[in-house]
């Protein structure tokens, strides 16, 4: 188990680095998925071109979706979105940057499927393979001779060579390199125009913008901190928690079993045998910070949730039992008086 706490307190530390290769093992994954995929053109005109599409976009979408799904920073980015403002106001400028951070890992391996897939050619070809100019490129006298749905269904057989008869019309060769050279030139250029895009994004626009992309990195980086912080105290502050409940439950059962025999185990008991048990019960309660029954957790809780403290340091003022934080004038409050008779 310290093995596995140290590897743990490891990636939070090194959260951006560990995403970073979840991305990059994504993207691997990604293009291993396309070699290891069984590509099959249904060679219908009326199902190529969907059958095609489906192939660019459907997976890349999963990718984006489950490189999301990976980011740990996607839970704190609705947090922070959904929050009421309360005595801290919201910046969307924060909420952009942590977006367009958690956009640009999540993209890298739909990137890569899309640059792979068209560089292989497959997916081209059977997407558009009743688009070529068969008058070009084959006997184009022998083409006017057939009607267009008769052209559109012996063309869409031109990824398919079990079933391919129209040798006749246009060699399936020159069809096939011809659309797969059409193919890799746009993989190239979609390999060129992201990786132009990623340097302006990475490179060019902090300069334009340093100061507003300052403030709303280390704003990011505060709200991820403080979140982490809180949920440490929030687990130091439960442990404390059940451990003060078991001891006293622990001590109420003993209790409750010695009141036969009371002045026997009084009697028996060495005189410093309590100290050190009143001791670790003293710092539990200390790390308890006066919190002490569920309502109170519950209403400490709440407004964390509702009413986070304002970014001033040596300036918060106590948050009451019903949430009011001072600064003004308090509200009033109701006094009931309440008689007991004994009759």
């Amino acid at each position: 188990m310290d093995k596995f706490r140290m590897v743990f307190q490891f990636l939070q530390s090194n959260q951006e680095s560990f995403m970073n290769g979840i991305c990059g093992i994504m993207a691997l994954a990604s293009a291993q998925i396309y070699s290891s995929f069984d590509f099959n053109c249904p060679c219908l005109p009326g199902y190529n071109a969907a059958y095609s599409a489906g192939i660019l976009l459907a997976p890349p979408l999963v990718l984006f979706l489950l490189g999301l799904v990976l980011n740990n920073n996607v839970s704190m980015l609705a947090e922070e979105w959904k929050r009421p403002p309360g005595r801290r106001a919201k910046d969307p400028a924060v909420l952009r940057y942590m977006f367009c951070s958690m956009a640009q890992r999540a993209l890298i391996a739909p990137v890569v499927w899309v640059a792979v897939t068209l560089l292989d050619g497959k997916c081209f070809l059977c997407a558009f393979c009743t688009a070529v100019p068969v008058t070009v490129l084959g006997n184009g006298s022998l083409a006017l001779g057939l009607s267009p749905p008769e052209l559109a269904r012996l063309l869409a057989r031109v990824p398919c060579p079990e079933i391919y008869d129209g040798d006749w019309l246009l060699a399936r060769e020159v069809a096939v390199r011809y659309l797969r050279c059409i193919s890799q030139a746009l993989g190239w250029s979609f390999v060129l125009l992201t990786t132009l895009l990623a340097f302006i994004v990475r490179s060019v626009r902090p300069c334009f913008t340093q100061a507003a992309f300052l403030k709303s990195k280390y704003w990011s980086h505060y709200i991820d901190i403080e979140r982490k912080l809180f949920d440490e105290t929030c687990t130091e502050h439960a442990k404390a928690f059940a451990k003060v409940c078991i001891q006293q439950f622990f001590e109420a059962m003993n209790h409750d079993l010695e009141l036969g025999h009371t002045h026997r185990a009084l009697a028996t008991a060495p005189a410093g045998s309590a100290a050190p048990a009143t001791t670790d019960g003293a710092e539990e309660r200390e790390k308890l910070r006066g919190i002490t029954d569920q309502g109170a957790v519950n209403r400490l809780l709440t407004n964390w949730h509702k009413c986070k403290p304002p970014l001033r340091v040596g300036q918060e003022e106590p948050l009451m039992g019903n949430g009011w934080a001072g600064g003004g004038p308090q509200p009033a409050r109701k006094e009931v008086a309440t008689y007991f008779s004994k009759v």
